[in-house]
């Protein structure tokens, strides 16, 4: 399956987002696909099979590149990049293609969109599967400085997060490595899922076993009231998207189908009722 051309639209704060509507069927049940840190919808989602099986299945596809990726807009300000705004962007393009509602489909920050998005818009939200999600800011110690400079002229990066998240950053010559910095920053000690507030929605929480955040994923998902989690076998956090038995679940789960019962550890986070 191909990206289609892009139909842009315009953000609360004038930043254009790229959007890709796939499906032949105008009033196919709708699902809106978000992707990760450093991806794009297309990465994330076309190439995976993501929106192949979602299709099959009778849905429609409306995937965006997240402001900062792909062909969407992408401020150097790090005051652009809130999770306030990322909401906002959501709600943005849910307003301009009419929607009333829509399913959610969301990855690593795509899933902490989606987290903040199903409490914000309950009237819009109907179910979502947030894949790749933690409540710890795992960017507190992001050297801000040391990958401004490496990214003007190569300084070697001593931090290991930092460096990890710049070489992830400009994994993709098409990336604006100033932009995704800038991204990092707006969003360092910002808003994190909270287990005392969660979505309401039903929610399918999908984690890769070999992903260190599994634990905590699991733990939003018995907080969350009608909350489901999928352990993806053998899967880290950057691969994860690409599991057909991830693909599976997740689809069934948009249907409304049941998914098996999955056993879960004791919760050190209280259960919200």
């Amino acid at each position: 399956m191909h990206l289609p051309e892009p139909q842009h639209v315009m953000a609360s704060d004038g930043v254009r987002l790229a959007t890709y509507d796939f499906g032949d069927d105008p009033l196919a049940p709708v699902v809106v696909a978000v992707h990760g840190f450093s991806s794009s919808a297309s990465d994330n989602w076309v190439v995976t099979g993501w929106v192949r099986d979602l299709t099959r299945a009778g849905f429609r596809v409306l995937a965006y590149d997240q402001r900062g990726h792909g062909e969407s807009g992408k401020p150097h300000d790090p005051a652009a990049y809130s999770m306030r705004q990322f909401v906002a962007d959501l709600e943005s393009v849910l307003d301009t293609w009419i929607l009333d509602d829509a399913a959610y489909l969301g990855y690593s920050l795509g899933g902490r969109v989606g987290w903040f998005g199903a409490i914000a818009l309950p009237h819009l939200i109907t179910r979502a599967v947030l894949g790749g999600i933690s409540d710890g800011d795992s960017l507190t110690g992001f050297d801000v400085g040391a990958a401004r400079r490496h990214a003007a002229d190569g300084s070697p990066i001593a931090d290991p997060l930092t460096r990890a998240y710049t070489k992830l950053a400009e994994r993709n010559p098409r990336n604006d490595v100033e932009a995704l910095i800038a991204l990092i920053e707006g969003m360092n000690g910002g808003a994190q899922p909270d287990p005392h507030e969660t979505p309401t929605q039903p929610v399918l929480f999908a984690t890769g076993t070999e992903d260190p955040i599994i634990d905590i994923s699991r733990e939003l998902a018995a907080a969350t009231p009608q909350g489901a989690f999928l352990e993806i076998p053998g899967r880290t956090h950057f691969n994860a998207p690409t599991s057909g038995e991830f693909r599976r679940a997740g689809v069934a789960f948009l249907r409304g189908e049941p998914l098996p019962p999955v056993e879960q550890p004791q919760s050190t986070l209280p259960r919200v009722e």
